[in-house]
């Protein structure tokens, strides 16, 4: 028994401690003004661990193009140095990783056992508030789930709108990319602002009314959960790669649209691993098939990332236009437009690959050809100052202006699409 008990200490202690970014880890912003700059850039992760947060790889820097990457402080001395010595302009974003991860949670907890809308929640507590959705409002929403992760959490979508007949859908995920926190929030305060401002709000009750909304609060649920409680930073889901101890599958990589076409995404221990196959991981299959099963009712699909402000439209893995990209266009400028009224944030729209880099095997690409002619990606705030780290005190902010723009593409699908 003593042995046994001892084992049990030595397990819990062998377990994987959460990561903490002590060393005083920074992010740095460089823009590189020409291709040899870009090549150092590039060339700097031979001798360096790099984390990129803007672009996602090192094959998609380019010159003239803003990156941002995480470097440890020891490793941080090195990177200044080869740059100065290059002459190349750089700031640092953040100073203290760490520090930013524990100032982001500045909002103080509100009446107990209510569910917050200005804060991050975790996944329990996601679960919970689908659960008092739809017990608060069984005649609008239900919830239903569509499949379950490689570690067995269920992925639940809420569909919103009137339960009776078929009419128009959008469909709306949040969450694939796990350390983009801002986007599960904007997709719970959708939910919420939906059904209660249902017969107070003109146009929310109109939408409702002829409309349903199919909302994928998390996506990537298993790295979800490891960013609350591993590690803040991680992107990929939790699936285990095979001849390598690298974990994850980047899940917008996976879908089945030109996904092979980059060789750059095909290493397991990249951030951007694509997965041994299209449609490999069982978040994606589930999400393909539900959409799949509903394509005669979904006439759009938007998908929400964070950061860097821009509204994406396909493709991502040509740069061949669809044929109504003046119509996506007109869309995004007037959405953006729209978004700016509130509090006068700006966002910069058009196609994925002229507006930041080529990307393969898209969620948003795969849903526009699969037949969904209106497809649109928000990258929400902030342009980089927090990055991945926005303070929950700009949720509420960053969930207002954009719930304008996702009602007026709300309104033009039900009013343009037949």
């Amino acid at each position: 028994m003593r042995f046994f008990l001892l084992a049990v200490v030595i397990s819990a202690t062998l377990a994987i401690a959460p990561v903490r970014f002590d060393r005083r880890e920074k992010v740095f912003r460089v823009k590189p003004q020409d291709e040899k700059q870009a090549r150092i850039v590039k060339d700097l992760t031979q001798t360096t661990e790099l984390d990129f947060w803007y672009p996602d790889a090192t094959h998609d820097i380019a010159a003239n193009m803003t990156v941002d990457f995480r470097v440890s402080e020891k490793e941080s001395h090195t990177i200044q140095s080869t740059l100065e010595q290059h002459k190349m302009h750089y700031e640092i974003l953040i100073h203290d990783l760490q520090e930013e991860i524990e100032k982001q949670f500045d909002v103080k907890d509100e009446i107990a056992g209510r569910h917050s809308y200005a804060k991050y929640n975790d996944w329990d507590k996601i679960v919970s508030w689908t659960e008092k959705m739809v017990g608060k409002h069984p005649e609008m929403i239900s919830r239903i789930k569509i499949g379950s992760t490689v570690e067995d959490n269920p992925l639940y979508v809420l569909k919103i709108g009137k339960k009776d007949g078929e009419r128009k859908a959008i469909f709306m995920d949040c969450g694939i990319h796990a350390r983009e926190w801002i986007s599960p929030a904007f997709c719970q305060w959708f939910v919420y602002q939906a059904a209660k401002s249902y017969g107070k709000n003109k146009i929310m009750t109109k939408l409702l009314d002829r409309m349903n909304f199919y909302i994928l609060p998390v996506f990537n649920v298993d790295g979800y959960i490891w960013s609350w409680k591993q590690n803040r930073m991680w992107r990929k889901n939790r699936s285990k790669n095979q001849n390598s101890t690298c974990i994850g599958t980047d899940l917008n990589r996976n879908f089945d649209v030109s996904w092979d076409s980059s060789p750059n995404t095909n290493k397991p221990c990249s951030d951007v691993y694509r997965g041994p196959a299209p449609e490999s991981e069982k978040e994606t299959k589930a999400v393909t098939n539900f959409i799949r099963s509903h394509l005669n009712s979904i006439k759009a699909y938007i998908t929400f990332h964070s950061y860097s402000q821009l509204l994406l439209l396909p493709y991502g893995y040509t740069s061949k236009l669809p044929p109504n990209y003046q119509d996506l266009l007109k869309v995004a400028r007037i959405a953006t437009d729209v978004l700016s009224t509130r509090y006068e944030t700006r966002y910069i729209y058009g196609s994925i690959a002229s507006t930041i880099y080529p990307t393969s095997g898209s969620s948003l690409d795969w849903a526009y050809d699969l037949g969904i002619k209106h497809t649109f990606a928000f990258e929400l705030r902030d342009k980089g100052k927090f990055g991945f780290l926005l303070p929950e005190s700009r949720i509420k902010t960053t969930c207002k202006e954009t719930m304008l723009s996702v009602k007026f593409i709300a309104k033009y699908i039900l009013k343009h699409t037949s």
